[in-house]
């Protein structure tokens, strides 16, 4: 596993995102990482309006209260903000993001939010360290190419900060009835399953074959229009897909497992200031 060199200069984490993470703007959007509880208040209260007002997803009692999506790895999360300066430089300008857990964050809690819908196993046995990527949205007026692609380069950003080697996470289609799905899934297990040694499993309890119609038959233009835009980021940057498909009916989607090697995100979006963020590490 991978050690970064900030363990030998006693920096924190903290201290690294603020000091090290690169100025990343797009006309009046830039991406950081959030410090303050505001921020990170704002980037829950975002993932309500996307996920629960405009995608329907299904709220409990205290999340319906409180207008906040929230859970227990919102704690020991980084969590990555899109800021819209026309609007504020703080958390009132928090118009995306895109929650970051490594899997030493993770060990705090003893798992990762993944492993309620997958098996993880074989990510035990990964020599590297793990980043685990979810609850990704972006407000509605503001899904364009610079958005998500400031989204990318953040994420690139804290993958050579934290010496990151495999990002993964959950993926999701809009939707809980499969069938309804079936081009998208065959497409995606047929041409972009991953190797063995990464090819997590979806639990047996919630497991939904991917294989649903003949692959050979498919549209492929046809296929890649109607999935996701994370999802076909994804696979730009040659990311995997796990075996088996997901139903989650609290979010009203069906979730596939993405797997993305750090060097084919990292030779996409950070090669071009690899060289500043060396300089401001040694």
């Amino acid at each position: 596993m991978n050690t970064s060199s900030q363990s030998n200069r006693g920096l924190s984490t903290l201290d690294l995102d603020r000091t090290n993470f690169p100025d990343l703007r797009g006309g009046s959007l830039s991406v950081r990482i959030a410090q303050t509880d505001a921020e990170r208040d704002a980037a829950q209260a975002l993932r309500y309006q996307v996920f629960y007002e405009e995608m329907g997803a299904q709220p409990n009692a205290q999340t319906k209260s409180l207008k906040r999506d929230i859970d227990e790895f919102d704690a020991i999360a980084d969590h990555l903000l899109v800021i819209d300066h026309a609007i504020a430089e703080d958390e009132r300008g928090v118009v995306g993001t895109y929650r970051l857990v490594q899997d030493n964050a993770a060990a705090k809690i003893g798992r990762f939010y993944s492993s309620s819908e997958y098996d993880l196993s074989l990510l035990q046995e990964f020599q590297g360290k793990l980043l685990e990527v979810g609850r990704s949205c972006v407000h509605k007026n503001y899904r364009n190419r610079v958005a998500m692609q400031l989204l990318w380069r953040g994420i690139a950003s804290y993958i050579f900060l934290h010496r990151i080697d495999l990002l993964f996470g959950c993926a999701s289609l809009p939707g809980i009835n499969p069938d309804l799905l079936s081009d998208e899934l065959t497409y995606l297990y047929h041409n972009h399953l991953a190797p063995p040694a990464l090819r997590i499993r979806a639990l047996e309890t919630h497991r939904i074959e991917m294989i649903r119609t003949n692959p050979h038959e498919l549209n492929v233009r046809q296929c890649l229009s109607k999935l996701p835009p994370l999802i076909k980021g994804y696979l730009r940057l040659g990311g995997y897909v796990g075996d088996g498909a997901v139903v989650d009916k609290q979010f009203n989607t069906t979730d596939v497992a993405i797997l993305v090697k750090s060097e084919l995100l990292a030779d996409k979006y950070y090669r071009h200031y690899e060289r500043r963020l060396r300089d401001a590490l040694d």
